[in-house]
């Protein structure tokens, strides 16, 4: 897998083959570009390192600041100034985008530090970045979980260069800069130096070694070198005063001379960025190759937890690529959280939890389940420590900005790791921080009110409690579980009981239509909203544009007049966004996979390829690639609920490195799939060798292991009709109030039944997010009107599924031939 991978798919804006059927209906609202980057990384490592443009968003690349449509340039060519650590990958505007420690190999004077030189020749894979500059100059770069190790080639020349400038960091877009508040540096002895910097109030670390014995090293501060010097200390930076300063190295060079830059990073200070140096690198010169084939062996190893059989190696580009971009983020960093001083996991560039929480996350509880219990107990301590669990969380000291995007999002994963039984997490003191952590922002308003605007929190409030009630039965707390699974039960109140969608309200990204179908944990009680299994299908095929006609994706710098227009659409936003990802799966809960699988056979064939443009808009931190790898193996997961959806795979045989084993899935009467082709469909299915009827595995089953045998055919079947996925009723009555009045009569009501958990938030002063707590380079967009009666789409033939009267069943757990955990 790891042969095949080419990070450089996203780099550029999106440039697919032309979408047909389906996928020309859905409607593509933000910006068409992955923003992902080519640079060095290790899997969910602290540190990347690449070449730096100012681009938007990750430093690298051609483009401008973008927030919708096609992304603007602000470079002809690929250019490079130096290369810096520390990239976002795939986010968009989150306003904070690091690239620290600039890193630029010249043979000019350093004078002209800051030009920009083309870019002749690139090359990237996993752990790996290389590219010539015009200049003549070769760079190449690898990464350890917490170094990065430059390789510089130089030609002839009097007086060439190895500098490293302290004071650079974000993008060179207007308002795009991070300006370091502090600094120091120091030069310890020819050839090593330390330093640290303090920027967005995070303090980083560096320990560097340049094997260059026969260069002079000397500090500079404002493009002059400082003769002499040997200690730098600036105790304030403003904006107004900064001038450029940092580290260099200088002599002559020869032709295919290399010079080489080793780095260690800490936001503990210099000894332990040493001391990180020294666990990634080992002692002494010469470590390149060592490190970036440590490096290639780990990514091999990641890599290798999914194979899939395909002849096409396009194919094969795309999945491994994908998985990839999967393991790049959140960046963990054991005993290095900068803002308390104990030990033990911390995580960074959580960019964001709303992008990530229905996919990337259950990615990785499956392929890495450690890993998935040290980010839970990192979480868990930045909620003790900081108060609440992030939404977004990056390498900065300040509030969270993306409280607007989504509530109760850590619940889910914390919630599918206890149902999923993984050892490692102190369960009773993870209920205290998730019943507090209800409480905050819009939680108030729901307890009080019933409901929370954006409407959309009302969902993610609702299952949070679904979800923390979970753990409550875990820890034995039955008493909380039935309060919070009373509560649980306003999700209801986010609907308007007459057109079976969501309420008026705003929508943060998205209209009331990407937000109604979303996978809750009543799917029963929530078709029945729509008026049954029947209409609700019928909703679904307009949403996803059954019978529509091809929409005109926005343009460079869309207006106002032509966004609104395609929000009034109220359309499937084809993965170009996260709202509806998880939408297409709606369908099993109305007994028709059949549609699930034409929508998710044009997703994955029409909306992903190959090449710099090969994705359909910003991966956000891995949050669109890993919906690729679930969708292309047939299977999704339903997060928070420990349950997985099964589908006609892509592939034509699947194997999936689980905790108990491998989990297979082998497919008979396949046809190698291409884009706009005919959909292949579940005829029948078999676990471990005994028929499996119904379109869900538990979670005890896929984390296992074993073998899933699927039958295709050119048309849909009666499978999976009849068994549905499981949903999680309450008690009728216990849905709280359905009106403002009516609402803080039986919140108080509630707040006397659980007085322990209600009377602290009545109390607490948390105001409801102004403007300036937004993040306002995100859009919320206001509800698109509904179509007209007239313009509703007449269902195909295929819309109207057999009559069978809802089912909660619960399946038993069938025997499987892989070990036990």
């Amino acid at each position: 897998m790891i042969d095949r991978v080419d990070p450089f798919i996203g780099t550029e804006a999106t440039a697919l083959p032309p979408q047909t059927g389906l996928a020309a209906t859905w409607w593509w609202p933000k910006p068409q570009i992955g923003n992902t980057h080519p640079g060095a990384t290790y899997p969910l490592g602290m540190v990347s390192a690449c070449a730096y443009s100012g681009g938007y968003p990750t430093g690298y690349g051609r483009y401008d600041l973008s927030l919708e449509g096609v992304p603007s340039t602000i470079h002809d060519t690929l250019l490079a100034s130096g290369f810096t650590h520390f990239q976002q990958s795939g986010t968009g505007a989150i306003r904070k985008y690091y690239n620290y420690f600039r890193v630029t190999p010249m043979v000019e004077p350093l004078d002209v530090l800051g030009r920009t030189w083309d870019i002749t020749e690139e090359e990237a894979s996993p752990g790996y970045y290389s590219a010539t500059l015009d200049s003549g100059v070769t760079a190449e770069i690898t990464v350890g979980p917490k170094s990065a190790v430059h390789r510089y080639t130089f030609p002839r020349h009097a007086n060439a260069r190895v500098v490293i400038d302290f004071s650079l960091g974000g993008l060179g877009i207007p308002y795009g800069a991070t300006i370091p508040l502090r600094a120091n540096l120091e030069t310890l002895e020819p050839g090593v130096a330390r330093g640290e910097i303090v920027a967005e109030g995070a303090p980083i670390a560096v320990h560097i070694e340049c094997d260059t014995p026969q260069w002079r090293q000397m500090l500079w501060y404002d493009r002059r070198l400082m003769p002499g010097g040997t200690k730098l200390a600036l105790d304030h930076i403003r904006p107004t005063t900064l001038r450029p300063f940092g580290l260099m190295w200088a002599g002559p060079s020869e032709p295919g001379q290399t010079i080489e830059l080793r780095i260690g990073f800490s936001l503990r200070g210099g000894e332990q960025a040493e001391a990180n140096l020294r666990a990634d690198c080992g002692p002494g010169p010469g470590r390149f190759e060592a490190r970036r084939e440590r490096t290639r062996k780990t990514w091999r190893k990641h890599l290798k937890t999914i194979s899939v059989e395909t002849p096409s190696p396009e194919r094969k580009t795309v999945f491994s690529t994908a998985l990839y971009h999967s393991l790049i983020k959140p960046c963990f960093a054991d005993s290095e959280s900068p803002f308390w001083p104990s030990e033990g996991p911390f995580a960074f560039d959580l960019s964001t939890m709303w992008d990530i929480y229905r996919t990337q996350l259950p990615l990785l509880i499956t392929l890495f389940p450690d890993k998935a219990v040290e980010l839970a107990n990192a979480l868990l301590t930045i909620c003790e420590e900081e108060g609440n669990f992030p939404i977004g969380y990056r390498l900065a000291r300040g509030g969270d900005r993306f409280s607007r995007q989504g509530s109760a999002l850590a619940h889910t994963f914390l919630a599918e790791l206890c149902q999923a039984g993984l050892p490692g997490i102190d369960w009773e003191w993870a209920l205290v921080h998730m019943s507090d952590d209800l409480r905050r922002t819009y939680g108030e308003e729901f307890l009080l009110r019933g409901e929370a605007h954006p409407i959309s929190h009302t969902l993610d409030l609702a299952f949070g409690y679904w979800c923390t009630a979970k753990v409550a039965r875990h820890v034995g707390d039955t008493a909380l579980a039935a309060q919070f699974e009373a509560l649980a039960a306003r999700w209801i109140n986010a609907y308007d009981p007459t057109s079976g969608l969501l309420k008026d309200s705003t929508y943060y990204e998205g209209s009331r239509y990407n937000y109604s179908f979303r996978l809750q944990h009543d799917m029963a009680g929530r078709i029945e909203v729509s008026g049954g299994r029947d209409r609700f299908v019928e909703q679904l095929d307009t949403f996803f544009g059954y019978g529509a006609e091809p929409v005109v994706q926005p343009g460079n710098k869309p207006d106002a007049q032509e966004l609104l227009a395609g929000y009034v659409l109220g359309r499937f936003e084809g993965l170009n966004n996260e709202p509806d990802m998880d939408a297409p799966w709606a369908y099993h809960y109305a007994g028709r996979p059949d549609r699930t699988a034409e929508i998710v056979h044009d997703i994955v064939h029409q909306q992903f390829g190959t090449g710099r443009g090969g994705l359909p808009g910003n991966d956000d931190s891995g949050g669109l690639s890993s919906w690729f790898v679930w969708a292309s193996i047939g299977v999704f997961p339903v997060a928070g609920q420990n349950l997985f959806l099964v589908n006609a795979p892509s592939f034509r045989e699947v194997t999936v490195a689980v905790a108990g084993g491998d989990f297979t899935i082998r497919t008979e009467n396949f046809v190698e799939p291409v884009a706009g082709g005919p959909v292949q469909y579940v005829q029948r299915m078999w676990l471990n060798g005994h028929p499996l009827d119904r379109s869900h595995l538990t979670g005890e089953e896929w984390h296992r292991g074993g073998q899933l045998v699927v039958e295709l055919g050119p048309a849909p079947s009666d499978w999976g009709t009849r068994h549905l996925p499981p949903s999680h009723p309450v008690a009728a009555g216990a849905a709280g109030p359905t009106s403002a009045e009516a609402g803080a009569a039986a919140a108080f009501a509630t707040a006397q039944q659980v007085a322990s958990l209600v009377a602290e938030a009545l109390q607490t002063d948390h105001p409801a997010d102004s403007a300036a707590d937004a993040e306002p380079l995100h859009r919320e967009v206001p509800d698109a009107p509904p179509p007209a009666p007239d313009e509703a789409l007449e269902p195909t033939d295929r819309s109207t599924p057999p009559t069978i009267p809802p089912t909660t069943e619960q399946p038993g757990t069938a025997r499987t031939t892989g070990d036990t955990p």
